[in-house]
């Protein structure tokens, strides 16, 4: 069994993205807006803030406290839009409860809606237009090109119709017309229909669900589900019970994880590729 590196993935990744932002006429910027002071999500924007600093790319803090109201936020976000060479957008959920999620993730300028939650950004992205995308589904999707498996005729499973995993990936799959069954809980025979894949893409969220006796000799696993057990992190795959039986699997954490985030500023620097509105700084 061949487990599926997403750290080293992503250090690649990364490092062609540095390479290209240092080619760019200008210097793009990426925000993450902050709103209260959860203190997991302020680690997360810092980390992506080291991460943007670390490729060449401005990092502008958002910060906001968590008595703002939607209709202000969404006025601090419409002045963000129009930052000078902005090149992408995200909010850090969640979001205080008092907020509007669905009119504050729209406000953002869907050309610069880098976590494609916004619904104008989802809608480019299932009409085609992966220039920019859902960054889980797209890291999924690298983890099993890495793979090197030629993908034209084997059955492909997604389990889970999630926004982030389950319905981005199969729409992603299908652009390449590949064949794609999705499985959910009301998937009837879903037992027969894992069992006969040659490919698992799993978002479900079920702690160690899929197991070694459940799927055939030679499957390819890429697990994006996320669980806590006992204080740690697990995935929808029971890793130990795939020896002898999976090919590659992606384990968590260290798999789709670390690449999601990467997938993120390749987003933002397609973004920045993309538009011809930038000027050098």
């Amino acid at each position: 069994m061949i487990i599926i590196d997403g750290k080293k993935i992503r250090k690649e990744l990364l490092e062609r993205i540095k390479n290209e932002v240092s080619l760019l006429h200008f210097t793009p910027t990426f925000c993450d807006i902050l709103v209260g002071d959860d203190k997991v999500s302020l680690q997360y924007v810092l980390m992506k803030q080291k991460t943007a600093e670390s490729l060449g790319i401005n990092f502008y803090p958002a910060n906001f406290p968590s008595t703002i109201t939607t209709e202000e936020l969404i006025g601090e976000i419409e002045k963000l839009n129009k930052i000078q060479n902005m090149c992408g957008i995200i909010a850090q959920l969640p979001l205080p409860d008092t907020l509007d999620k669905r009119a504050i993730l729209d406000s953002i300028d869907s050309d610069l809606d880098v976590d494609c939650l916004g619904v104008v950004a989802g809608e480019k992205f299932y009409s085609g237009d992966i220039t920019v995308g859902f960054p889980t589904a797209l890291a999924c999707i690298k983890l099993l090109d890495s793979t090197g498996v030629n993908l034209n005729d084997k059955k492909i499973v997604v389990l889970g119709r999630g926004d982030l995993v389950g319905k981005p990936v199969a729409a992603l799959l299908s652009f390449r017309g590949l064949k794609v069954e999705v499985v959910s809980s009301k998937t009837e025979n879903k037992e027969e229909i894992i069992k006969s894949a040659d490919v698992i893409i799993s978002g479900i969220g079920k702690g160690k669900y899929i197991k070694g006796d459940m799927v055939k000799q030679g499957v390819i696993i890429i697990d994006a589900g996320t669980s806590e057990s006992n204080n740690s992190i697990v995935g929808d795959v029971d890793l130990e019970s795939m020896k002898n039986i999976a090919d590659h699997v992606s384990p968590v954490p260290g798999g789709v994880g670390p690449v999601t985030v990467a997938v993120l500023f390749e987003n933002v620097l397609n973004v920045a590729k993309s538009s011809k509105k930038f000027i050098k700084l």
